[in-house]
């Protein structure tokens, strides 16, 4: 079985972080814009199919009285 040392390995963790490339302030800016922005159009999509369905379904029972 093979011997584990803890300092070895927080070693190789380190050296493995210094290997990621890691997003720039601006990236992280530019990408956190674009994800508000397709959350809106998302919640616009979704609260505009919402309301589509609640008047066809409304319609429609409106119908079967």
């Amino acid at each position: 079985m093979a011997k584990f040392s803890p300092f070895k390995f927080l070693q190789e963790v380190r050296d493995e972080t210094d290997k990621v490339t890691w997003p720039t302030r601006r990236e992280t800016a530019i990408t956190t814009a674009m994800v508000f922005v397709m959350v809106l159009i998302s919640s616009i999509f979704f609260l505009l199919a919402d309301q589509a369905i609640r008047i066809l379904i409304t319609t429609i029972l409106g119908f079967a009285r």
